[in-house]
């Protein structure tokens, strides 16, 4: 499952206007890596890290409170003087310049997420009005992603839709697995065939080349040092930019922290287990309702979840125009299971299915997939797919796999029969091009303490991963008592207060901080 920030009043709002497909604003389990190449000349980036930016108006932006701009990266950060490519910028400067502290660089997650609308959205917002009066707050995208050139192309939009209509990933048979291996050998050549640079920006694409480009950002904006803060996979962007360049960080904050100590099969495993005690959780509120689709035994909406939808597998039904598949069940349950906020949506969806329409559900899979209302997607899942196969070592050994996959239903029983992840390690284990980082513990000197925020009930990157996170880096853990996938600068007071003062002076919460 993608490691995201979908802020739950965007869906919220797009539910709302006549269910139509939300607009994801990505901020889904991946591990911190380490680089397994060497170490780029310095003095020969410096044509890059001396570039001013060019700020201009923003494309994709109408408010003139917006500038935006083109990094130019080597695309290759060994060869610098090979091919180059550029990474799309915004910022919204602060107003009070006198009290401005510097640029405050935003990551959503991902792979594959937007900082460049993530940096717009945060700047407007009201929990964010604190920050943006002490900082430039400034958005990137990352390598292949929307407004950064080339964009990683795999499948177009209809081979999309016939994918996710697709429920070939239910099939668990020798044949079964045989063509989930063939669709993934097809899909890595596309990404290879259709995307400007092909393998050798897919062999680039990586955490590792991200922070790269992420520092020579931070040169760029004239930031002596960084003040990041990053959502989801953003705090493994955040982990990995800190043990690359310790001495250049003001401060992190990381909320949603993903584990640093998990290869991707022990990280899938652990996050399908936090998927299923959100869904207990959401049973129990469910249950609490006279309207649950799934009854009133809370100890029963597992089976009463499985039943309603496993005749998808063979009978989609209808979605206004389009079809609700079995795969697509699955995944918009498990999208809505992001935020508490969209649970009365998600019990509207299971309403809905049993009248025989699945245009909710449908909806909520949009979220996650990246489906804009006109059918264009935003490529977010190619992303996650490029990025995921090279941040941590390959797992090729088919036994290695498939006992993954049992230990990820295990672990959560009400995606029996599929999960929107049983397709990564296939994918990866076909990957056209070899693995850039490997997993491990991060051990950093003279980094100054970070933040962690990790939320008890989060579906995605579970409390666990929070805790280690903070061990590891030496940091100061916040904890939230909820169900969600990340809290910070979504309005709860506590948790905004104790980032705002990290961030803006410095100070971390005591020991055992707490908010609900």
């Amino acid at each position: 499952m993608s490691l995201r920030r979908v802020p739950a009043v965007l869906v919220v709002a797009v539910l709302v206007a006549s269910c139509t497909t939300p607009r994801p604003q990505p901020a889904p389990q991946v591990s911190p890596t380490t680089s397994v190449s060497p170490t780029p000349d310095p003095k020969a980036l410096e044509k890059f890290t001396g570039q001013k930016l060019k700020w201009g108006a923003c494309t994709d932006f109408a408010d003139k409170a917006f500038d935006c701009a083109k990094l130019t990266v080597p695309l290759d950060y060994l060869k610098p003087d090979g091919e180059t490519i550029s990474i799309g910028v915004l910022r919204h400067k602060t107003k009070k310049t006198d009290q401005r502290i510097g640029s405050l660089v935003v990551n959503p997650g991902g792979p594959g997420g937007s900082g460049v609308s993530a940096a717009a959205r945060i700047a407007k917002s009201d929990p964010a009005a604190t920050l943006a009066a002490r900082f430039d707050i400034v958005g990137f995208d990352p390598r292949g992603v929307g407004t950064s050139e080339p964009k990683l192309v795999c499948l177009t939009d209809a081979e999309r839709d016939a994918d996710r209509a697709e429920d070939s990933e239910s099939d668990t048979t020798p044949s079964g697995i045989a063509k989930q291996l063939d669709d993934a050998r097809a899909y890595a050549a596309k990404c290879a065939e259709r995307t400007k640079h092909g393998q050798e920006l897919l062999a680039n694409i990586g955490t590792r080349d991200v922070v790269r480009d992420l520092d020579v950002l931070r040169t760029a904006l004239g930031d002596e040092k960084l003040t990041y803060l990053g959502f989801s996979y953003g705090t493994q962007i955040g982990t990995a930019y800190a043990e690359a360049y310790p001495d250049k960080v003001r401060a992190l904050l990381l909320d949603g922290a993903v584990d640093p100590e998990l290869d991707t099969a022990e990280s899938l495993v652990t996050q399908m287990a936090g998927f299923q005690n959100t869904f207990i959780e959401f049973g129990k509120w469910c249950a609490a309702r006279e309207d649950c689709a799934l009854g009133r035994d809370a100890g029963a909406v597992t089976k009463a979840f499985q039943d309603l939808v496993r005749p998808l597998i063979t009978e989609p039904v209808p979605a206004g125009n389009r079809e609700l598949s079995f795969e697509d069940a699955i995944t918009g349950t498990s999208a809505a299971l992001y935020s508490q906020d969209a649970w009365k949506f998600l019990n509207e969806g299971f309403a809905e299915l049993r009248r025989g329409s699945g245009k909710t559900l449908v909806a909520l899979a949009d979220s996650y997939y990246g489906r804009e209302p006109d059918g264009r997607y935003t490529g977010i899942l190619d992303v996650y797919f490029a990025v995921r196969c090279v941040d941590s070592t390959r797992i090729a050994d088919r036994r290695v796999i498939d006992g993954a996959h049992q230990r990820m239903l295990q672990s959560a029983p009400f995606l029996a029969g599929g999960t929107p992840d049983m397709s990564e390690l296939d994918i990866c284990s076909v990957w056209p091009v070899p693995a850039t980082s490997e997993v491990h513990s991060p051990k950093i000197d003279g980094l100054p303490r970070p933040l962690i925020i990790s939320t008890t009930d989060d579906p995605a990157t579970p409390y666990a991963s929070g805790v280690n996170l903070a061990r590891d880096l030496k940091g100061a853990l916040l904890t939230f008592e909820g169900a969600r996938h990340t809290v910070f600068l979504d309005g709860n007071e506590c948790v905004d207060g104790a980032g705002n003062s990290y961030l803006i002076d410095g100070e971390l919460p005591a020991p055992d901080t707490r908010c609900t």
